[in-house]
């Protein structure tokens, strides 16, 4: 196969897009042990700067408090939870991705709930009792945090309202009732605070026009835009489980692309766009989530990303996630990037390896990346390209011939991580150890070293700067090769022939 040139000057900067945010589950769940030591892990080898959870007005939270004494009713405003929460994600180096929902029980207009943990999605009964609300939140966080910092943090006004399941028949018009209501709420502690929106499920084009409509219309807030993105088909329910065609990565890319070409024309497409939530499957007991298929799939989305929107969010950063109840085995289709006992995914190693890549973009193209850092450290992430369901020919093998540039050195030395079907898959060990439940601690040791990376490392010799990488890539591998150049500090009395004595003897 012909080897690809790779350009020795950047064309172009590799955007972080990728990791501005990250999903969790429920606000809620943030103050348990495990959800915090994921995240750590997940800050300590990635670095994301935001994390974005459903629930935080919901009643598991505790800020909405009505009461009744003597027959005069009033509310109280508690934010414990909410101090210890935002307080360990700031102590993890990640700031809060506000998302206002769902509605407490002393202010819902119904019962309808969705989830396991029965989040209200029914529109409030009193909207001046939920704009108070939205500004003794907000407030408190100003109070508490300091405008200079919350000002950093966008604040979202619901999640899903298109969809029947997170927003009460889905009913359009009060969304846009409560969508102005909350952004004037949250510009009366301050104008300068961010607000946005509508946080659309894929398959809602039609909402877009009449959200922009409205917003202009009636000169209501709006300083993003934000939307989520998913690929898979219809489930296909099986006991604590789901199977689900997925189409080609492209399409997560066309989807991060919509909103813009749909306002197009309008001062909203020059706004900010987040998407809040994206992953191949929308549900949280899909074993996709746990393969290296995943982890290949969404490599290119990552490499391409960041061209489209401001942010991107993976939804979720652990297993510790309640949607449909409390898993019932260790690997269990979980939306995390890693286990609920910080085993890590396939997909874990896309992003660690991402966060090892330089910002300067040599090339780019189907199934590489290459790029160099400041320092001139060279690396390339290499797939192997998938195509979904209705694309099924995946090749054992996949071949990359690469002309790398490396001004300077003579010899450089290149490290390589491999992720594939084999290597750094704790999933298909797990499979193999008769997929146990609750892992016993000797299984969850042998799972910790499953998941590492394959690691090896090699010596090759530049000639006129250059140097040839050949990479064979095995079934849905994602690989990193980081290339540095070699200053040789060897003294020159050391010969490695003679370290088991050999060879001659004297001065």
């Amino acid at each position: 196969m012909p080897r690809l040139t790779v350009p020795a000057e950047s064309v172009g900067e590799l955007s972080d897009a990728w990791r501005s945010c990250v999903g969790t589950g429920r606000f809620n769940l943030a103050l348990r042990q495990d959800v915090q030591e994921s995240l750590a892990l997940v800050q300590r080898e990635i670095g994301f700067r935001y994390v974005r959870g459903h629930g935080l007005l919901s009643d598991d939270v505790g800020v909405h408090r009505p009461y009744d004494v003597a027959g005069h009713t009033a509310t109280r405003y508690a934010f414990t939870y909410v101090d210890q929460i935002v307080d360990a994600y700031l102590r993890l180096g990640i700031k809060p991705f506000i998302e206002l929902g769902f509605m407490p029980t002393g202010l819902a207009s119904g019962d309808q709930t969705v989830f396991w943990w029965r989040g209200n999605v029914t529109p409030p009964r009193d909207h001046r009792e939920w704009a108070a609300l939205v500004r003794a939140v907000v407030g408190h966080l100003v109070d508490r945090y300091g405008l200079d910092e919350v000002r950093t943090w966008p604040i979202e006004v619901w999640n899903e309202p298109n969809l029947t399941h997170f927003w009460q028949g889905a009913d359009r018009d009060a969304y846009l009732r409560l969508y102005e209501v909350t952004a004037h709420a949250v510009k009366d502690v301050d104008a300068s605070l961010q607000v946005g929106g509508p946080a659309l499920s894929p398959g809602a084009d039609d909402w877009w026009e009449p959200f922009a409509e409205f917003v202009l219309a009636r000169d209501v807030p709006c300083d993003f835009v934000s939307v989520h993105a998913y690929t898979s088909g219809q489930a296909q329910h099986v006991p604590f489980g789901v199977y689900q065609t997925v189409r080609e990565p492209q399409r997560l890319l066309e989807q991060f692309a919509r909103p813009k070409e749909l306002l197009a024309g309008t001062p909203l497409a020059d706004l900010p766009m987040h998407v809040t939530e994206f992953n191949t499957s929308y549900r949280p007991d899909n074993p996709v989530h746990d393969t290296a298929y995943n982890a290949a799939y969404l490599a290119p989305v990552l490499a391409a990303g960041g061209d489209l929107v401001d942010s991107f969010s993976y939804w979720t950063f652990s297993d510790t996630f309640e949607e449909e109840g409390v898993p019932t085995s260790l690997f269990h289709g979980g939306f995390g990037m890693v286990t609920h006992r910080q085993v890590r995914k396939p997909t874990f190693h896309v992003y660690a390896f991402m966060a090892r890549m330089g910002r300067h973009v040599l090339s780019r193209g189907a199934d590489h990346l290459v790029t160099r850092d400041d320092a001139g450290r060279v690396t390339v992430l290499a797939w192997q390209p998938v195509g979904g369901t209705d694309d099924p020919v995946e090749p054992e093998r996949h071949e990359l011939r690469l002309s790398v540039p490396v001004p300077g050195s003579r010899t450089v030395y290149a490290h390589r991580s491999v992720v594939n079907e084999t290597e750094g898959n704790a999933w298909a060990a797990w499979r193999e150890m008769g997929r146990p439940a609750s892992p016993r601690p000797r299984q969850l040791e042998a799972l910790y070293e499953a998941a590492e990376p394959a690691r090896s490392h090699r010596s090759l010799e530049a000639v006129d700067g250059r140097v040839a990488l050949d990479l064979t890539l095995g079934r849905h591998e994602v690989t990193l090769v980081e290339l540095d150049a070699v200053h040789d500090e060897t003294p020159p009395w050391l010969d490695d022939s003679r370290i088991l004595g050999r060879g001659p003897y004297g001065t």
